[in-house]
């Protein structure tokens, strides 16, 4: 599939199969079944005899680059927080049920997260996931319980009711809390980094129960997110 994108070039909006099979090396009848499986996704569209690149390729590279800039912009308040908190402070953002670490600077005595920068975990098991999930649309919450409530550590929640009061929760503190829900010994907040009143990412901090009173930790996350929210707009004015 690569291949037949890369066939595009700077000036091309529309190709044929034949000059796409020319083009590729690949055999006519494979281009025409490759073509029907991306126009099916998004990744190209017919126009007329011709494909031409499809709108979902220009979403994801807008989402991509957004990522990018989103942990750009939010890398110096990242490193101020774990100075301030000395735990392992998180950036991640939703994507679809789930969130993606898009960055990690671990804490000295950091416990064994089961997270990973570009790693995958459940939005309903994370403090970062609840953080986005509390002000994301409906329909992101029904996709999370469609998705099932998987238990990851000894208190995930895994029953729609509870999570929807602890979001309800969440929306009005502008804090997400965890304790044991993504594993065993682990305490987070989290907090959403907004835009045009949106979430699109979330900065959490995270130590070892017994060892941090995260609640004492949550002003600061918050502030931190507030402060990205501000840097992230000013940036796009």
């Amino acid at each position: 599939m690569s291949d037949l994108m890369s066939a595009f070039g700077p000036t091309d909006t529309d190709l044929g199969i034949n000059e796409l099979a020319r083009r590729t090396g690949i055999p006519k009848a494979s281009v025409s079944r490759l073509v029907k499986e991306m126009e099916g996704v998004g990744l190209f569209e017919r126009q007329g005899t011709k494909v031409g690149l499809g709108l979902r390729l220009f979403e994801l590279g807008e989402r991509a680059s957004r990522r990018r800039s989103v942990r750009e912009i939010a890398l110096p308040f990242l490193a101020d927080l774990r100075e301030a908190t000395r735990q392992t402070v998180h950036l991640a953002i939703l994507d679809g049920t789930d969130v993606v670490y898009v960055e990690i600077l671990r804490g000295r005595d950091a416990p064994p997260l089961p997270s990973g920068v570009g790693g995958r975990l459940p939005a309903h098991a994370t403090g970062v996931g609840k953080a986005l999930l509390a002000g994301s649309p409906p329909a992101s919450f029904d996709a999370v319980v469609a998705a099932g409530l998987t238990r990851l550590g000894p208190r995930t929640i895994t029953a729609p009711g509870p999570l929807v009061r602890q979001l309800r929760r969440i929306a009005a503190s502008g804090l997400a809390y965890e304790f044991e829900e993504s594993a065993p010994g682990v305490a987070c907040v989290a907090s959403a980094i907004r835009l045009d009143s949106r979430p699109i990412a979330a900065v959490s901090a995270s130590g070892w129960i017994g060892k941090v009173d995260i609640r004492r930790v949550g002003p600061a996350v918050h502030t931190t997110a507030l402060s990205i929210t501000r840097a992230l707009t000013a940036a796009r004015a």
